[in-house]
Order: structure tokens, then C-alpha cells, then sequence
């Protein structure tokens, strides 16, 4: 199957870096529908390698990352549950292929992050944040419970108490406050969105099989013993030395040279 990015307007690619829009600047800055489903073909296509990336951009096209769902629109929908059941399938397809990805994920956290916001954060590897953020789980103001994955990142993340307060006490949590739980893994004084691309350009420059080898690492760390990890890691390392970034990274290091790396 060949991907043309014509056919998801709101996705870009450069720089080695796909970004992918999940809120308009309209509708309160909520999850758009259009935005979700453009960004899960472009997260399909890169899993099945018909188009190449080193890093993956979230980004809110308006003042905030994602304000959550679009109310209105639940409010409006003639069977409440079949739509919001809909919906949720449709944000959870998105974060299932985020959770596949071998490449580095970067969120641009400007502005507020509620409700599927929040969560989609969570399901960033680096989250970019400033004075301006604000984290809500916003689910319990209108009466429903989390999605996108919260219930299940947010305990790993900070704790089960520091996870029920979140979501249950459902007070806004600035940005400074999110970034010494680790819930941002960077905190910008300027344009979040600009230190959000700059890193994911970055990292799109990196060595990708080694990115790819240590998110596959970390996520069967989850379920592994130390004895499996540890035959694991040795495993993959000797892997990794023969590699093209592997032989690069270890020549440029010994020449004292900044690494050209290439591998994909």
C-alpha cells in the first residue's frame, strides 16, 4: 500500500519528523475527529514502513495541545454511548500505534492539556512544557470516566494515589508542577512548540535502530525478569555494534569526530 501524504492535509513530514495535529484551532481546541483519524493512516503507514520517519511530532494547532473531547458534539449525538463508544475506539486505535512505534514520540504541550489531551501526553516518550501548561483529566467535570489510556499510564507514571487525586480531585496541575512529577520531561520558558520540534528534529537525526532496540527493550522490561532483561540487553548491544550507526557511533567516538548517523 502506498501512503500519499495528500490524503491527510493536516499531516506533515520534514526534517525526518512527522507531526500530527490532534486539536484545531476551532471547537475549543478539543479532539478533532478528522485530526485523529488523519493521524492514525500516517501512524499506519510508518509502521508499515511506506513512509520513513525518525521521530513523531503531537502538536495542537491552536492555542492549547488538546482541551479533550468535544462536548457539544457528545451532547448532540442521538445515542450518547454508541457515539462516545465510537469515538473512544477511533483515539485508542492512535495510541495503540503510538505504543508500537520505534521511533521517539515528542508532544508540544502548549497551552491546556484535558481529558484525551492529558492522555495522549502520557503517551508521548518526551513532553514539552512551559508556564503556560496546564494538565486536567477533566473527565469527572461532565460526569465520565478517562480514555485514551490515563487509568493505566498515569499510576506507572506518579503513583496509584498521585493518579487518584489527578483524575478523582480533577484540579489543573501547572506546568512546573507536571514537570517535577516527570509528567513533562522538559520545561521551556519560551515557544513550547518550537523546543517541542527542535528536540524531534533532533532526535530524528539520532541513531533509529538504536531508538527502535531501546523502546523494545523498555517495553518488555514490563513483563520480564532481571535474568530475561539482562540476556536481552546483551543480545541486543551485540546486535547494535555491527550495525551501520552501531560501527558509526563507535568510530566517530574513537576519532573524536561528532557521529554521522544514517541507519534506518
Amino acid at each position: 500500500m502506498t501512503f500519499d501524504l495528500a490524503d491527510t492535509p493536516l499531516v506533515t513530514l520534514s526534517e525526518g519528523v512527522l507531526t500530527l495535529p490532534i486539536s484545531l484551532e476551532g471547537k475549543g481546541n478539543s479532539l478533532d475527529s478528522d485530526a485523529v483519524d488523519q493521524a492514525s493512516v500516517a501512524l499506519r503507514a510508518l509502521l508499515a514502513g511506506d513512509i520513513e520517519a525518525g521521530a513523531v511530532l503531537l502538536v495542537g494547532l491552536g492555542a492549547n495541545f488538546c482541551a479533550g473531547g468535544n462536548v457539544p458534539g457528545f451532547a448532540a449525538a442521538p445515542d450518547r454511548a454508541e457515539h462516545v463508544r465510537e469515538l473512544a475506539d477511533r483515539l485508542h486505535a492512535v495510541v495503540r500505534q503510538l505504543d508500537e512505534l520505534p521511533v521517539p514520540i515528542v508532544a508540544a504541550v502548549a497551552g491546556w492539556a484535558a481529558g484525551a489531551g492529558a492522555s495522549l501526553v502520557l503517551a508521548a516518550d518526551f513532553s514539552v512544557g512551559g508556564p503556560g501548561t496546564r494538565l486536567l483529566a477533566a473527565y469527572p467535570g461532565i460526569g465520565l470516566s478517562p480514555d485514551g489510556g490515563m487509568s493505566w499510564r498515569l499510576p506507572r507514571a506518579i503513583g496509584q494515589g498521585a493518579a487518584r487525586a489527578f483524575i478523582v480531585g480533577n484540579e489543573p496541575m501547572d506546568g512546573a508542577r507536571a514537570y517535577q512529577l516527570g509528567l513533562l520531561t522538559t520545561f521551556v520558558e519560551g515557544d513550547v512548540r518550537e523546543a517541542a520540534r527542535e528536540l524531534a528534529v533532533r532526535l530524528a537525526a539520532g541513531p533509529r535502530e538504536s531508538h527502535a532496540a531501546a523502546n523494545a527493550l523498555l517495553r518488555a522490561s514490563e513483563s520480564a525478569t532481571l535474568a530475561e532483561q539482562l540476556d536481552a540487553e546483551r543480545d541486543s548491544i551485540a546486535r547494535l555494534a555491527v550495525s551501520p550507526d552501531g560501527v558509526e557511533g563507535v568510530d566517530a567516538f574513537v576519532a573524536k569526530r561528532t557521529p554521522e548517523f544514517g541507519g534506518r
